[in-house]
């Protein structure tokens, strides 16, 4: 159902199965797919593409030009993938000439008041809770979780099946599997009932704990962290992940136990 007090343009394209509450404007250049239920007073601005099954809660506002002094107008987009649910006065906006798109993966929950700014990639099954923001080129991969009020700066990386506490400030990379706390944000053990929760073998997640007690606690510095854990465990897919995550952090990683 799309409501007579809507706002739509012509140049729109809504699928079948859409609905569309009063009092909300959808722009030219604007796609939305089957299924998709967009609440009251959202405004989506062009270049936005949403998938399927994609729920927007009132006050939500999607698309609009980054808050970047270095835009100069170039055609970019933001992509939502399907089954996403965005609640209330969320605001999503448009990519730059870095990667010309800002884009939320499928499955994700972005709670009331979540701010995602320019160029940042989400992976599937992310959930950002109230009030999080992040800054430009963030990149936060599949199943990570970021409590309410939490803060990221400018391009930082927060690794797949990652928990990062309420009210943190996100300065240095968050490698994958870890519960992340505290001022200055630190590792706090790996997030155990997470991996549970997504099927992860007790053998997978003892391993996640001897990958972080080499490199988190038996050692001072990452980059010996790192010697060692090349060393001392056997090859395996987890651990190749956390290496080439921690030694493609160009801006570092969380510190270790404080």
């Amino acid at each position: 159902m799309i409501s007579k007090l809507a706002s739509i343009s012509s140049g729109a394209a809504i699928a079948d199965q859409v609905t569309i509450e009063p009092f909300t404007t959808i722009c030219e250049d604007v796609e939305i797919g089957t299924g998709s239920h967009i609440g009251p007073n959202v405004t989506i601005y062009p270049g936005t593409r949403i998938g399927k099954n994609v729920t927007i809660f009132p006050g939500a506002v999607v698309g609009a030009i980054p808050q970047d002094l270095k835009f100069g107008g170039e055609y970019t987009t933001v992509e939502i993938g399907d089954h996403t649910t965005i609640r209330e006065c969320v605001t999503i906006h448009r990519g730059t000439r870095d990667k010309m798109k800002t884009v939320i993966g499928s499955h994700c929950l972005l709670m009331g008041y979540v701010h995602i700014a320019h160029d940042c990639i989400l992976g599937d099954h992310v959930i950002l809770a109230n009030y999080t923001g992040l800054s430009g080129h963030v990149q936060i991969d599949d199943y990570a979780i970021l409590e309410g009020k939490v803060a990221a700066q400018q391009f930082m990386h927060i690794g797949a099946h990652s928990f990062i506490a309420g009210a943190s400030l996100i300065r240095k990379n968050v490698p994958p599997f870890v519960r992340a706390a505290r001022e200055p944000l630190s590792y706090a053990g790996i997030n155990a009932v997470g991996m549970r929760r997504r099927d992860f073998t007790e053998d997978d997640i003892k391993l996640i704990e001897n990958i972080y007690r080499i490199l988190f606690v038996q050692n001072n510095n990452i980059s010996k962290g790192l010697e060692s854990l090349k060393s001392e465990l056997e090859h395996s897919p987890l651990k190749k992940m956390v290496i080439d995550f921690v030694e493609e952090s160009e801006k570092g990683i969380i510190r270790g136990l404080l």
